[in-house]
C-alpha cells in the first residue's frame, strides 16, 4: 500500500508532509508561518491579523490630534527641568500613549502608533519654530544671539524625541 504524497498548494512542485491547522491546506516550510497553536499558511495568518485592526478612520486624527497638544505641552513644560528631562521624558511619553489609547477607546491598528508619533512630532516642531521666530529681529551680524538661539533648540529637539520615541513604542505594545 502506497501512501500519496502532498505537494504544497502555493509550490505545486514541492513535496510535503505539513499542514495548515486551521484550514488542513498542504504546505511546505517557506509558507508555513510558526504560530503559539503551531504552523498555518499565510492566508490564515492575514485572514487572523484583520481581527485585530479594529481602528476606525477618525481614530487616527483623534490620535494624532490628541499627541500634537499633548508632546507640545509636555517638551514645553519638560524644558523648564533641563538634564532631569532626559529621565522624565520616557515617562511623560508613555503617559500621553495612554491618554492617546483612551482617547481612541481603545481600539487598535497597525498605522495608529505611526498617526501619534507623527502628531506627535508636529507639537516637537511647533515648540521648536517658536525660537526660530526671534531670529529675524536679532540683526544681520549678531552670531553670538544667532548661536544662542539655535542651541535653546537643543534641549526641547532631544526631549521631544525621547517623549515621541515612548508614545511610539508605548502604542506598539512595548512596555519601557
Amino acid at each position: 500500500m502506497t501512501i500519496a504524497s502532498l505537494t504544497c498548494a502555493n509550490h505545486p512542485g514541492r513535496e510535503t508532509t505539513l499542514r495548515c491547522n486551521r484550514c488542513e491546506k498542504p504546505i511546505c516550510s517557506q509558507c508555513a508561518v510558526l504560530t503559539p497553536v503551531g504552523y498555518r499558511c499565510r492566508e490564515c495568518v492575514r485572514g487572523q491579523q484583520a481581527v485585530f485592526d479594529t481602528a476606525q478612520r477618525t481614530d487616527y486624527l483623534i490620535a494624532g490630534a490628541v499627541s500634537l497638544v499633548l508632546v507640545g505641552a509636555a517638551t514645553a513644560l519638560l524644558g523648564v527641568l533641563g538634564f532631569w528631562s532626559l529621565i522624565v521624558s520616557p515617562v511623560a511619553g508613555g503617559g500621553v500613549g495612554e491618554v492617546v489609547r483612551w482617547a481612541v477607546r481603545r481600539r487598535r491598528s497597525r498605522r495608529l502608533p505611526l498617526a501619534a508619533a507623527i502628531g506627535g512630532a508636529l507639537g516637537v516642531a511647533g515648540n521648536l519654530l517658536v525660537p526660530l521666530t526671534l531670529l529675524p529681529f536679532l540683526g544681520k551680524f549678531d552670531a553670538q544671539a544667532i548661536g544662542g538661539v539655535l542651541a535653546s533648540l537643543l534641549w526641547p529637539a532631544v526631549t521631544g524625541a525621547i517623549i515621541v520615541g515612548a508614545l511610539y513604542f508605548r502604542l506598539r505594545g512595548i512596555r519601557l
